[in-house]
């Protein structure tokens, strides 16, 4: 009986640290979420003279006006998009061709490579950008949205290794009888490899859009001209040597996050699907 007390009394313990754990962190985690809510519905002077956590007493909705007017969030939008599309297209198609590569194609060097990829991640970005930068500069690439898009559209090393990881778990025979067919290795590529990649590819998707969409340093950098700017670094507008407008900024975060929940929304099933397949396989 007693065995049978202490036992409940562990599980009981147990369950509740479990929630307690989940709810501590879900806390910590909301709430700077909150406290921008808070602070994108307040007026310059409530926002000035009473705490982020202080709820407002009148909603001011014009801040999510004059920050997507001010900001030029419109414009900012159609660039993101666009980037999003060149640079999310060319990623998958250059990663998932030279994972094929590295993976089917055994010839010397091919070890060397993979170690050079992994090599790479390890040094800092911005350590590389004094030369990034140099090459932009004489190529006349600075200040110009395709240049950004061909600099992002870079070789991604993280989905290279996810493609690769994926490549490992389909057979070769597949290659090996559309070979017998008839079939070229780009038509071995682009109709059995990749349709079954769909996994890894939502999976870099993810990875890269957010990233991409998120990126503000290189965006920065090289997108210096109001017109060509993205969504990251339109809230620089309400930034400045007087002050800093925390409450438009706060706006204009809440409206950029407006389009990735709707892609969440949308996307949910292939979003969980893609993770969940990309951690169980190796």
């Amino acid at each position: 009986m007693m065995v049978t007390r202490k036992v409940k009394t562990a599980s009981i313990l147990q369950i509740f640290l479990k929630y307690f754990i989940l709810i501590f962190f879900a806390f910590w985690t909301i709430l700077p979420l909150v406290s921008c809510i808070i602070t994108s519905l307040k007026n310059t002077e409530e926002y000035q003279s009473t705490s982020v956590m202080v709820l407002p007493k009148l909603l001011y909705f014009k801040n999510f006006l004059e920050a997507f007017t001010l900001a030029g969030m419109g414009r900012a939008f159609l660039n993101s998009f666009v980037v999003l599309v060149f640079v999310l297209s060319g990623s998958i198609l250059i990663s998932s061709q030279l994972a094929y590569i590295l993976n089917r194609f055994k010839f010397p060097g091919n070890t060397l490579i993979r170690r050079l990829f992994l090599f790479a991640t390890l040094l800092p970005g911005v350590a590389m950008q004094v030369s990034v930068y140099s090459i932009m500069g004489k190529l006349g690439l600075i200040n110009h949205l395709y240049g950004y898009i061909i600099m992002m559209m870079g070789t991604d090393v993280i989905s290279i290794y996810i493609f690769i990881q994926f490549m490992e778990n389909i057979s070769v025979s597949l290659d090996e009888s559309a070979v017998i067919d008839g079939a070229s290795y780009f038509k071995i590529y682009w109709n059995i490899i990749l349709p079954l990649l769909k996994p890894a590819t939502v999976t870099s998707l993810i990875l890269k859009g957010v990233s991409c969409y998120n990126e503000y340093y290189c965006a920065n950098l090289y997108l210096q001209d109001v017109k060509i700017r993205t969504v990251a670094i339109s809230l620089y507008t309400f930034t400045g040597p007087l002050g800093n407008k925390y409450n438009l900024i706060c706006a204009g975060v809440i409206i950029s996050m407006i389009p990735a929940f709707i892609v969440f929304i949308l996307c949910q099933k292939q979003i969980y699907s893609g993770i969940t397949s990309g951690a169980v396989k190796g």
